[in-house]
């Protein structure tokens, strides 16, 4: 089915699941890292959470931290 109209492509976004609905979005209106996004990035990946993630899953605080 070839989407040829606006109506056709709103019912279409209407039909999509949550997820998609979001992914969706995501493709539509990418937002670029702010300075807090990249400090945090950087923090991250220099390892500064491993030990208060580890605290948390041991607490069960995290989803899926069993």
């Amino acid at each position: 089915m070839t989407m040829s109209t606006v109506a056709e492509i709103k019912e279409a976004i209407d039909r999509l699941t949550p997820q998609e609905y979001y992914e969706l979005m995501s493709v539509l209106h990418p937002f670029e890292d702010d300075d807090w996004d990249r400090q945090m990035k950087a923090g991250a990946a220099a390892g500064r959470f491993v030990v208060m993630n580890e605290k948390a899953e041991r607490r069960g605080a995290v989803a899926g931290g069993e």
